[in-house]
């Protein structure tokens, strides 16, 4: 069974949150060969950041950030596990943070997603640039 899980690090089982760091570390590090930006960055632990994973028979199969520090605020860390990739998980996770922010949301996209993003409701806002070596385009969810 799929289940959305939506937690602080402060309230997150110790478990599920090694296992939300182990597919990030996957993705992002592994996968995408980011290594000259931390991943582990600390922003994780602030009290304003919840967050959302996707869980399914005790694995983590997608997950990403939302930070409310500031408005607007701005998902980040959208990461989904290799085998779990094409059934929806993350735009059901990324649609679950829209709706608890309560507020207009951006995200700093890998171009390549923007179309995705798009589908999701989002607009670009500026011009592409290098983050991390890959190139993104920002994007803004502006709330009804």
């Amino acid at each position: 069974m799929v289940t959305i899980g939506r937690a602080t690090v402060r309230d997150a089982d110790p478990a599920v949150l090694y296992r939300i760091l182990r597919l990030r570390t996957q993705v992002f590090v592994h996968e995408q060969r980011i290594v000259d930006e931390e991943e582990i960055d600390g922003r994780d632990l602030e009290d304003t950041t919840t967050l959302f994973w996707v869980e399914e028979n005790g694995e983590v199969l997608a997950t990403l950030r939302l930070l409310q520090d500031d408005t607007p605020a701005h998902v980040g860390r959208v990461a989904t596990a290799q085998q779990a990739r094409g059934r929806g998980l993350a735009a059901d996770l990324v649609r679950a943070a829209l709706e608890h922010a309560g507020t207009d949301v951006a995200i700093s996209a890998q171009a390549y997603l923007e179309g995705w993003y798009g589908r999701l409701g989002f607009v670009r806002t500026g011009e592409n640039y290098l983050e991390a070596g890959i190139d993104h385009v920002p994007m803004l969810f502006t709330r009804p």
